[in-house]
């Protein structure tokens, strides 16, 4: 036995003699070998119990001279006597009961057989549900409680195998960061490492709920990246925690059905298996798993309180295997609670791993999160602890908590690896040739070049990488340099700017922008909350859609466009902005802009309804407004903000005044806009509602540059929140509304389908609607038809249209992704204004969009 293999022996060894005798084995079917998932075991009558993986696999303490129970859903129980005989792996196989499996498939005429009336089951969870209200803490005057949580990032199922041949594993240091995984009992290897300790506290008059941060530790490899922040972010939020007293439970960044929910009657179907001892509480344990596998909700077991209170003492959740969720092999969470001094009961444990397969050849991963709840109070809270809107509280000091803050109040101890990450991440610095991958890396997902390194951290990253080359209708090719600075530089002034030169027109372009932070920022200004005011001036050239992409204009894969793209301007603009955001998610904002606007390609010149031709039209803007959008949370990357989910309700409300005669501006106007969003989870797996309503009036007599145009996506690439069908400058109108709807059924329809279930494709129809007209103070036609002369309203160029005010404009896309698990394709049909040459009634959009 070799060095390496020897060191391990002696790591399961001491994890043996840690945790004590242990029994572990399989659960399989008698007739067909398959594992059975989720069996339960017990020593009846002595209070110890487990239940099997998704796997059938399952570990238990070893109590030589107790019976072994071990039953399943579907199969008949059998009990095992531990002796000495017995050794400490065992395969235990079950026979199917007919008369079970009679009530829980379906019949040759397809009608089930599980009953809901009469069942006990059912009866006993009807009274859970209808108590859960009493387990609300909310019910309370005041509580407050610490919240510690940590959560880990490991590879996994790192074998013997792996270990003797993979170079990795080669150096020494590296096979001291391998351990065993005390929940699935393989060897991982800790990569990162999050803990954080949050006071939780409530006050029902005046209503007012806060969580303050007080301490937060990362360590990891996700220091190496600027951006690895957007890791935790995101792993806090796929990975969260889970209140089963909810209706709907968001994990994995989908809706799963409680199974105590007020509709889990009829989504859940119910067995009670046992009564059995939880510590020192008499409990009654019941089974439950999904009417449809292939819905989005968990099987497992709860532990009901064998009393009056019908409270849930512990619950373990599984995800079935044949859920349509991506990359999880396996899940588990596990729950427990406990009577607070109040009598009340209480979330204290809060356990759960998941298992990762992104590809069969790649390295799988572990994700392990560990909550505790502790030290709960019902007695009345200071009111100055409440002052503020925000719900959220940052305690300054968080981040520099030292190690003996954490000694005294972390409940989940770090194993050795855990603690060793520091040292880890130390030589995997060190290694040979490590500085060109991690370079690589953060080309690939920050799109930026850094100029720093450990020692002097980039005060200046050069990119987006993206934008160095593109292609538009004016330019032809474009080549552009971009780069930005940092905190490191400075933590409140911030620079950007880029160069780019159009090879068809010869022209050179710039943009130059200076930033200044009113709070300290880690590394950008964008970061939230965003508190910024900002200097640009710019030269270049754009479509007018342009503005309304979510990504740079100069991105080579937007770049690319469906239809030929003939109207564009020359922009030259100043503009002073300021941003205000609060914690509970109001911006405020304001920006008073100076631009000149040339017509470019066809539009070599504005024309007036006399004939005239113009160069320009200039004008100056000030904009006022507000959006408000509570809950909404970010995460930040070099290139811009995004929000994490879009869950949160968004109000948005602005007003942009044009002024005359100052900086040049040539014209009085008045825009008012507004918008509303709201996503609506529907019941019973039957996914999400994205609504999204815009409207707006321009208010006054103005050039056609300054009417309302429509949001369009003219590119390959699916965008949110724009139209696919309309063209560039398409219609021009001065009073709209538009409606997006977007239904994402999740795969509710395709998993009744065998071949689109094999597949595991989903489902996603999007209806897009727009309303608008043009009053005659703003139509040319009106102007020419009369005989009256003005100055203002210019001729509208060709290709653009005004809209009839009594048929709104329709247009409707059907979709379909998880392909590959990575891939969107959408087909999109235009139902109406087909009549005007520039109409294209059908076309394909794609995006690279991977997703639980």
């Amino acid at each position: 036995m070799n060095k390496r293999l020897f060191l391990l022996t002696i790591a399961l060894w001491a994890l043996t003699l840690t945790v004590g005798a242990q029994l572990s084995g399989i659960v399989i079917d008698r007739y067909s070998g398959d594992s059975i998932p989720n069996a339960s075991l017990s020593y009846k009558g002595h209070k110890v119990s487990a239940v099997a993986d998704n796997g059938g696999k399952y570990t238990i303490s070893r109590q030589d001279g107790w019976k072994l129970t071990i039953s399943a859903i579907g199969y008949k129980s059998e009990t095992v006597t531990i002796s000495n005989k017995v050794g400490d792996y065992l395969v235990v196989t079950l026979r199917p009961d007919s008369r079970m499996l009679k009530e829980v498939y379906v019949n040759s005429k397809k009608k089930s057989k599980y009953k809901r009336k009469n069942n006990p089951a059912v009866e006993l969870m009807r009274k859970v549900i209808q108590k859960k209200k009493f387990t609300d803490l909310k019910v309370n005057d005041y509580y407050q409680y610490d919240k510690y949580q940590k959560l880990t990032l490991a590879l996994n199922e790192i074998t013997p195998e792996k270990l003797e041949t993979q170079k990795m594993f080669k150096k020494q240091w590296v096979v001291d960061q391998v351990e065993v995984c005390p929940y699935n009992n393989k060897l991982i290897l800790p990569v990162t490492v999050e803990e954080n300790l949050r006071q939780e506290i409530y006050r029902k008059d005046p209503k007012s709920e806060k969580s303050i941060l007080r301490g937060e530790k990362i360590v990891g490899v996700n220091k190496l990246f600027q951006t690895g922040d957007i890791l935790n972010v995101a792993m806090n939020d796929i990975f969260t925690n889970v209140n089963i007293y909810q209706n709907e439970i968001r994990l994995l960044q989908h809706p799963f059905t409680s199974p105590i929910s007020d509709k889990a009657i009829i989504f859940y179907r119910y067995y009670i298996a046992d009564t059995t001892y939880v510590g020192n509480d008499r409990c009654i344990q019941v089974d439950f798993t999904p009417n449809n596998q292939q819905d989005f909700g968990f099987r497992g077991t709860i532990y009901i309180l064998d009393d009056t209170t019908y409270q849930v003492k512990r619950c373990e959740l599984t995800i079935p295997k044949t859920s349509e969720v991506n990359f999880v092999e396996d899940m588990r969470c596990i729950q427990e609670f406990s009577r607070a001094e109040n009598g009340s009961w209480v979330l204290t444990t809060d356990d759960m791993f998941v298992e990762l397969t992104v590809l069969d050849f790649v390295q799988k991963f572990i994700v392990i999160r560990n909550t505790r709840n502790t030290g709960h109070s019902f007695a009345a809270l200071p009111d100055e602890l409440f002052n503020g809107q925000s719900k959220e509280i940052r305690d300054p000091q968080a981040n520099n908590r030292d190690e003996a803050f954490w000694n005294e109040h972390r409940q989940v101890q770090l194993t050795k690896s855990e603690s060793s990450l520091g040292d880890f991440v130390k030589h995997l610095k060190q290694t040979k040739g490590f500085g060109y991958v991690l370079f690589g890396l953060k080309l690939l997902f920050e799109n930026y070049v850094e100029t720093g390194n450990e020692t002097h951290p980039s005060k200046i990253d050069i990119g987006p990488v993206n934008t160095t080359i593109s292609q538009n209708f004016y330019d032809g090719l474009r080549f552009r340099a971009s780069a930005q600075t940092t905190a490191n530089l400075n933590p409140h002034l911030f620079f950007k700017g880029y160069y780019a030169h159009g090879c068809n027109t010869g022209n050179n372009y710039y943009n130059a922008e200076v930033t200044y932070s009113f709070n300290k920022k880690e590394y950008l200004p964008r970061e939230f909350p965003r508190r910024t005011l900002a200097f640009t001036a710019s030269h270049d050239v754009a479509m007018p859609s342009d503005k309304f992409i979510q990504t740079d204009k100069d991105n080579v894969f937007v770049s690319l466009k469906m239809h030929k793209i003939d109207k564009m301007f020359l922009y030259t603009k100043q503009d002073l902005d300021f941003i205000y955001e609060y914690d509970w998610g109001l911006r405020l904002f304001s920006n008073i802009k100076a631009e000149k606007m040339e017509p470019v390609g066809d539009l070599m010149k504005f024309e007036t309804l006399g004939g005239e031709l113009i160069n320009n039209v200039r004008s100056t803007e000030l904009t006022l407004g507000f959006r408000y959008a509570p809950g909404e949370t970010y995460m930040n990357s070099k290139q811009r903000r995004r929000a994490i989910t879009y869950n949160a309700p968004v109000f948005r409300l602005q007003h942009t005044f044009g002024i005359n005669s100052f900086l040049g501006g040539n014209y009085n106007y008045n825009l008012t806009e507004a918008e509303i969003y709201k996503r609506i989870w529907m019941p019973h797996s039957w996914g999400k509602i994205d609504l999204r309503l815009l409207g707006g009036v321009q208010w006054n007599k103005v050039p056609f540059t300054y009417l309302i145009m429509p949001v369009a996506n003219l590119s390959y690439i699916i965008q949110r929140e724009t139209f696919d069908m309309i063209n560039n400058m398409e219609f021009l109108n001065d009073r709209y509304a538009s409606l997006d709807l977007t239904w994402d059924f999740n795969g509710k329809i395709f998993n009744r389908i065998p071949l689109f279930k094999k597949l595991k494709w989903r489902e996603i129809v999007k209806f897009r609607s727009l309303w608008g007209t043009l009053s005659d103070k703003n139509n040319p036609q009106y102007y020419l038809d009369t005989n009256k002369a003005d100055n203002t309203v210019l001729k509208f160029p060709e290709g653009c249209y005004k809209m009839d005010g009594k048929r709104p404009y329709c247009e409707m896309s059907f979709g379909v992704y998880n392909i590959f698990k990575l891939l969107q394709v959408e087909y999109i049909h235009r139902f109406n204004y087909n009549e005007l040459p520039t109409a294209t009634q059908h076309c394909v959009k794609f995006i690279v969009k991977p997703q639980f």
